[in-house]
């Protein structure tokens, strides 16, 4: 096995923060990045003087500014997330229900934005939270709307289950991705908790790939796919010709 490198190191400094652990000493840093408590010392160090961590009072440490700066400048990030914003906004003052944009990393989906609603359901999911592809309507949206290879492969491979309705079959993921291009939205029912809905629609770049999915989330009870779709779809649309796309 090859030694881990001085940027696997200083990586592995920055992973042992996530949205469980947004705060962590510097004995916790060390134990979740396994390395030694000088070697975490050092990084650690290093890090927070050129500004990628901040240390507070009590000595507790924190993801800084610097790599927000950094994040902003994401084609699939901020950019995209103001250029999505005001048709979020709109999709949200329609249904005043939870709204989300999403784009794919890897098996992920990881949300970049979110306007939730006083009194729409609640869900375990922020900015920069991170779902299986399968389990969330904006995951199976761009799931069925990507490279059929890697397509092919996802279906073959685990299927986590979160709720008993989660897709775990192989090939009933593959009826429902087929179903999601036919109707060019997706629906995911209870998958992630048991009182959801949420209906989704991909969203194209300029060269007409898809790019992000848009989606709101209801209350399974109160779910009215019919009302809900078009609306979507037009966010959606929407923020598919801002970005250049031209049906």
């Amino acid at each position: 096995m090859t030694a881990p490198t001085a940027p696997d190191r200083l990586l592995s400094v920055l992973a042992a923060f996530d949205h469980d652990h947004p705060a962590l000493c510097l004995t916790d840093i060390s134990r979740r990045a396994g390395l030694s408590l000088t070697t975490a010392h050092r990084l650690v160090g290093a890090l927070t003087e050129w500004g990628a961590l901040e240390r507070d009072e009590s000595g507790i440490y924190h993801v800084g500014l610097r790599l927000w700066e950094l994040a902003a400048l994401a084609p699939r990030g901020l950019a995209l997330r103001q250029i999505a914003l005001p048709y979020l906004e709109d999709l949200y003052e329609a249904t005043h229900e939870n709204v989300q944009l999403a784009v794919r990393d890897g098996r992920d989906v990881v949300y970049i934005e979110w306007l939730s609603g006083r009194s729409a359901v609640g869900v375990h999911i922020r900015v920069g939270a991170r779902w299986p592809l399968h389990a969330t309507g904006v995951g199976l949206a761009l799931l069925a709307h990507g490279d059929p290879v890697f397509r092919k492969e996802y279906c073959a491979g685990d299927l986590a289950s979160f709720t008993p309705y989660t897709i775990t079959e192989p090939e009933l993921l593959r009826r429902v991705l087929a179903e999601v291009r036919r109707s060019g939205m997706a629906v995911s029912d209870r998958q992630v908790t048991e009182d959801a809905l949420s209906v989704a629609a991909p969203v194209r770049g300029a060269d007409g790939s898809v790019t992000a999915a848009v989606s709101v989330v209801v209350p399974h009870a109160d779910a009215q796919i019919p009302v809900l779709g078009p609306a979507v779809r037009m966010a959606a649309r929407g923020i598919s010709r801002a970005l250049g796309w031209q049906p």
